[in-house]
């Protein structure tokens, strides 16, 4: 049985073009001869985006791309468990009095080729993540920063002027791609951060080798290398891991985890990642209120998540971030209303309409939901239409492409999912939602003073996009991962924070 299954994985990372490539290198590999815990390549497989991946750290966007940004460099700041941000880079901030200056004070760091990481490094990063010309992740977040009167302002500290009085300021230095890269970087082919690995090698959309930084900031890791491999099929993941040839599987659906549980080492961070399907505002048919309130109200969000996320789901109510900072807990829970919603379809003039929802193999569970949900909009009299894309190019492609996408996301404060997902200006929006008022109500949320009108500009956004909004979020899944029984120190964190994907402080037995 071991035999087949070990056969099974290779076949299904073959399938999802990795070759387990570092295996002939000569290099260490794991052997029951690592003693205490240290030594060994830990070998870690994540889904892809073939063909399209990056090593720019200000690129990555897929969660294979987000863990090698993480182990090769740093932010000034990333986000702990609760969502908070957590000093990095960073080892101290300060605002003045209107929340409009910030000073930053830099941990003594350098990047792998020895020299310190410094002010200027961090100013020019920032200036590229934030030029005009380009669309990178972090850029809707770093807008707020007027670099050119920002400065170094002292030894090992900067100085942060920003356009407006921001509060929530250091959600910023943890934003999601906000990597610091040595100043004039340009060139990623062998990049060179400060994390606690560096680069060895990289084959695109198949591997990429590392090795373990000794002189980090923050602890050697124990693991000697670091390896990522590609698989995009969930079974392909899984098998590769029961067959010996990865010891770290990532986003396993709630059924792998419970067949395979006590072979594998589970690891589940509950509430973690939001489980949802993306209307375009912009375009038929969405572009109509009472549709997107229909399908609202169409959704069994039960029946999905006793569907695709048995014993591993909590509800979820068409708002991202459930329990965290300035989440609108008290906007009553939705609940089918077969109905109303076919009275709505009326008055959209969308009866009989069919319906295409764009789904992908690219996240487990996508295909299964999308499955489901499809049975809902029959139930109303529409005709739905699965169209299953391309799970290498997926995540780029539904930024701009169809009308309904199935859609995830891991962990960020609320901020930020606002900022890089909600705005006028945000890169990353799969709803194509853009309202000034909106934009306006994002403004007075982060610059009051007075924290009982932040909450109010935050509740008041969310009652508009629970009402109108874009986004119909019917769960809220545990983040799954798996080990080998020999890997020690993976920790149970919602997917883009800190000690998600974080491999400086596992160990090999």
């Amino acid at each position: 049985m071991r035999d087949h299954l070990s056969r099974r994985g290779f076949l299904g990372l073959t399938a999802g073009a990795a070759l387990l490539a570092g295996c002939g290198t000569g290099t260490t590999t794991i052997s029951s001869g690592d003693a205490g815990g240290s030594g060994g390549r830990l070998r870690a497989v994540f889904a892809g985006g073939g063909a399209t991946e990056v090593l720019d750290p200000h690129l990555a966007n897929l969660f294979n791309e987000a863990a090698r940004a993480k182990a090769l460099y740093d932010k000034l700041a990333d986000l702990g468990p609760d969502v908070s941000p957590q000093p990095r880079l960073a080892e101290t901030w300060e605002p003045n009095a209107d929340f409009t200056v910030w000073r930053i004070t830099l941990r003594q760091a350098r990047f792998h080729d020895g020299r310190p990481v410094r002010a200027q490094d961090v100013l020019a990063s920032y200036a590229r993540i934030t030029d005009p010309g380009e669309t990178f992740r972090a850029k809707s977040s770093l807008a707020l920063i007027d670099l050119p009167n920002s400065r170094e302002a002292g030894e090992g500290a900067i100085e942060f002027r920003l356009k407006r009085p921001f509060a929530e300021f250091p959600n910023v230095l943890a934003a999601f791609g906000a990597y610091i890269v040595p100043e004039g970087t340009r060139d990623f082919a062998r990049p060179v951060g400060s994390g606690p690995f560096s680069f060895v090698s990289w084959r695109p959309g198949s591997s990429v080798l590392l090795k373990r930084n000794p002189d980090y900031w923050d602890g050697a890791p124990s693991i000697e290398e670091l390896e990522f491999l590609i698989a995009n099929e969930e079974s392909a993941r899984i098998n590769a891991l029961l067959g010996g040839q990865v010891e770290y599987a990532h986003d396993l659906s709630p059924a792998s985890a419970r067949q395979y549980e006590g072979r594998v080492t589970v690891v589940r961070a509950p509430n973690s990642a939001m489980q949802a399907f993306a209307m375009k505002v912009d375009r038929p048919p969405f572009d109509d209120r009472n549709l997107r309130e229909a399908l609202f109200l169409l959704a069994d969000r039960q029946q999905l998540i006793d569907t695709v996320l048995p014993g591993a789901g909590q509800l979820g109510n068409d708002l991202f971030g459930k329990g965290y900072l300035h989440y609108a807990g008290g906007i009553p829970q939705r609940t089918p209303d077969l109905d109303r919603a076919k009275a709505l379809i009326r008055k959209a003039g969308a009866e009989g309409l069919t319906v295409e929802l764009t789904t992908s193999a690219a996240a487990a569970g996508f295909v299964e939901a999308a499955t489901v949900f499809a049975g809902q909009l029959r139930a109303a009299g529409l005709k739905a239409e699965i169209v299953n894309a391309s799970k290498d190019t997926y995540w780029s492609d539904i930024l701009t492409k169809g009308s309904i996408v199935s859609f995830r996301s891991g962990a960020m404060p609320i901020e930020t999912h606002i900022a890089q997902r909600l705005l006028s200006t945000s890169t990353t929006n799969a709803t194509r939602w853009a309202r000034p008022e909106f934009d306006a109500l994002y403004e007075t949320a982060v610059s009051a003073r007075n924290p009982a009108d932040r909450e109010a500009a935050y509740l008041k956004m969310q009652q508009t996009l629970h009402a109108e909004g874009g986004l119909l979020v019917w769960g809220f899944a545990d983040w799954i991962v798996a080990t080998s029984p020999k890997v020690g120190g993976v920790r149970a964190a919602p997917a883009n924070t800190l000690d998600w994907a974080r491999f400086d402080k596992v160990s090999l037995a």
